[in-house]
């Protein structure tokens, strides 16, 4: 279910990697929870075996410790990375925040990755690296923001072969790319996905298509747009990868009402028969079936979100979960998709409210329908003195999307944790 890491976890710009033992593993960036600002000084890599249930590996780079033989550039922010198995070693190709990049190494798909070297040669704005090995074994790098650059790594890796750099490969005016990019090959076809920015923000993924790996690449359009996960969100990046027979778009969605605390989800895609994406749906349940309708949901089920509301957090030293806040009178969200196989008789909320409460509103399908239900939201002892509030409701049969709607006086209304029907 989305998001698919632990509500600990903040880790955006997402490269997703099927490896030869069978596993997909997650190379990200990873944002400091609550910290206004992107990225911090270190990699953590994730792994799945069901795309379900991920294992959390140890740090496995950081950008400071000379003692580690990693980066060593000093203490910067580590940008979004992309790694592939070349030869016989595992290549973490990295960004620092100054603009430098450089590859490291390992042999495991999880890291330790030491020994970090520079690559030479590239110019523009260095961010956000990619690289794609093709069939005939030759490496590939791209790299930029605003204009997109790319070309061929020399095999020791260390340097981008000045007479095979191709500048302007997808630019902001013409195709809408901001940054970001990733690179895939699919029955022929190269893809190149990328935070697209054609829809004002760049929250959307977009992806161009070419028979070459350099181009000359057309876009094609939307794999999807976060836009709606926060009030604050500002971008979006991730990848596409295939895993047992299917397809999947990873991307992030901001919280904490800020452009930042970002964390990684992943939706089923599509082609069409001529390669093109078809655009889908932020959802609820990312990579598994529809809901099941009495299953016990956090607050961050809401996949998408209308009003001033946003996901904060709250830690302790053995406790971490996310809630709803900031709820203000006519704001909403929404979980797609839950499958009401079963009859249910009733709704509760775990909510609170250190002011006068107030409504949430029961929908499926759209805003627009029959209310279904009106949970009386009251005052509890404190922000964070959660207590259920039930309400009878039938939903008919079927799988559905449902919308919550919050309804009372002006001002803030009433923090949300957790939503069960039974």
């Amino acid at each position: 279910m989305n998001p698919i890491l632990p509500s600990q976890y903040y880790i955006p710009d997402v490269e997703a990697r099927k490896d030869e033992d069978g596993n997909i593993y997650l190379y990200g960036s990873k944002d400091c929870c609550g910290n206004d600002e992107y990225c911090s000084y270190e990699y953590q890599v994730f792994s799945s075996s069901d795309m379900k249930n991920f294992r959390a590996h140890p740090v496995s780079f950081i950008s400071y410790d000379e003692a580690s033989h990693m980066a060593a550039h000093g203490k910067m922010p580590l940008y979004a990375p992309d790694c592939l198995k070349i030869k016989d070693r595992y290549c973490l190709f990295y960004c620092l925040s100054d603009g430098s990049e450089g590859v490291a190494f390992s042999d495991s798909p999880a890291g330790p990755f030491t020994d970090a070297v520079p690559i030479a040669g590239a110019d523009g704005t260095q961010i956000d690296p990619a690289v794609f090995k093709d069939d005939d074994g030759q490496v590939y790098y791209f790299w930029g923001q605003g204009s997109l650059r790319g070309g061929k790594l020399s095999e020791d890796l260390s340097e981008v072969v000045p007479e095979t750099m191709v500048k302007g490969i997808l630019t902001e005016d013409r195709d809408g790319f901001h940054e970001g990019i990733s690179i895939r090959k699919r029955n022929g076809i190269y893809y190149l996905v990328y935070a697209d920015s054609s829809r004002g923000k760049p929250t959307c993924l977009g992806y161009a298509m070419s028979d070459k790996p350099l181009g000359p690449y057309t876009k094609k359009g939307i794999i999807i747009d976060n836009t709606g996960c926060d009030p604050a969100s500002w971008n979006n990046h991730g990848s596409i990868e295939e895993y047992q027979g299917k397809w999947y778009v990873f991307y992030h969605r901001s919280s904490h009402n800020s452009e930042f605390s970002r964390r990684v989800c992943v939706e089923e895609i599509f082609f069409e028969e001529d390669g093109t994406i078809k655009e889908v749906l932020m959802t609820s349940q990312g990579t598994e079936p529809p809901i099941p309708c009495k299953r016990k949901l956090p607050a961050s089920a809401l996949c998408r979100l209308s009003g001033k509301c946003y996901f904060d957090a709250y830690s302790s030293r053995d406790m971490h979960y996310e809630y709803l806040t900031n709820i203000h009178n006519g704001d909403w969200g929404v979980i797609r998709y839950m499958d009401f196989n079963c009859e249910i008789r009733g709704i509760s909320l775990s909510c609170s409210s250190s002011t006068y409460g107030g409504t949430a509103e029961i929908y499926i399908d759209s805003m627009e329908s029959e209310c279904l239900a009106k949970v009386e939201i009251k005052r509890t002892s404190g922000k964070f003195d959660f207590q259920q509030f039930d309400s009878p409701v039938r939903v008919p049969s079927g799988v559905h999307a449902v919308y919550i709607k919050f309804t009372g006086i002006a001002g803030k209304l009433m923090d949300l944790k957790d939503i069960m029907f039974y």
